[in-house]
C-alpha cells in the first residue's frame, strides 16, 4: 500500500475537496444546534411544575463528562500529529485513548438519561425538558456517530497505513469530533451551568 511523505502533508485536488464538502456539512450542524438552542431557551421556563435545571444536574456528573469528552479532543490531537509524523502504532494508541474517553462520555451521558428517566423526568413532562433532550440528545447521537467513524478510522489506519485517503478521513473526522467539544461547552455554559448556579 503506498505511503505518503506525510510531512506538510498536501493531499491531492479530491480530498480538498472532499474536505471542503465537509465543512459544508459542519455548517449544517451549526444551524441544527443554533435551532436546539433556541428552542431550549424558549422551553425554559415551562416546566409545568415538574423539575427545573436546579432539581436536575449533578456537578460531579458534569465536570466528569466535561473532562472526558475535552481530553478526548486532546488525545485525537495527538493521533493527528502521530499520523503526521508516519508514526503508526503511536496514532492508534492515541485514538484508541480516544474513543475509550469518547465512550466513557457517552455512557455517563445515558446513565444520567436513564437517572432522569427513573425520576419521571420525560420530555414528554414539560417544555423544558423536551427542550433539553432535544439539545443534549442530539449531541449524544453525534458523539454515538463520532465513535463509530473513530472505530473505523481505527481500521483503516491498522490496515492501509498512512495513504492520502486515509490522512483526508483523518482530517475531516477530526474537524467533526472537535466541533462536538464546542457544542458541548456551549451546552455546559447555556444548559448545565445556570442550573447549577440558581
Amino acid at each position: 500500500m503506498e505511503q505518503v511523505a506525510t510531512a506538510g502533508f498536501n493531499p491531492p485536488q479530491p480530498y480538498r475537496e472532499r474536505a471542503l464538502g465537509f465543512w459544508f456539512y459542519l455548517i449544517s450542524d451549526m444551524i441544527l444546534f443554533a435551532v436546539l438552542f433556541a428552542n431550549y431557551a424558549v422551553l425554559l421556563l415551562g416546566t409545568a411544575g415538574g423539575p427545573t435545571p436546579a432539581d436536575m444536574f449533578s456537578m460531579s456528573r458534569l465536570t466528569a463528562e466535561t473532562a472526558m469528552l475535552l481530553c478526548s479532543s486532546l488525545a485525537f490531537g495527538l493521533t493527528s500529529y502521530a499520523a503526521l509524523s508516519g508514526k503508526k502504532g503511536a496514532a492508534l494508541a492515541w485514538l484508541a485513548v480516544t474513543i475509550a474517553l469518547g465512550v466513557g462520555f457517552l455512557s455517563l451521558e445515558l446513565g444520567e438519561f436513564a437517572e432522569l428517566a427513573s425520576k419521571g423526568a420525560v420530555p414528554q413532562r414539560s417544555g423544558f425538558l423536551s427542550g433539553f433532550y432535544a439539545l443534549v440528545g442530539a449531541h449524544g447521537l453525534h458523539v454515538a456517530f463520532g465513535l463509530v467513524m473513530l472505530i473505523v478510522l481505527f481500521f483503516q489506519i491498522q490496515t492501509k497505513g498512512m495513504t492520502h485517503p486515509v490522512l483526508s478521513r483523518l482530517y475531516r473526522i477530526g474537524l467533526f469530533w472537535h466541533f462536538l467539544d464546542l457544542v458541548w461547552i456551549g451546552i455546559f455554559s447555556f444548559v448545565y451551568l445556570p442550573g447549577l448556579m440558581s
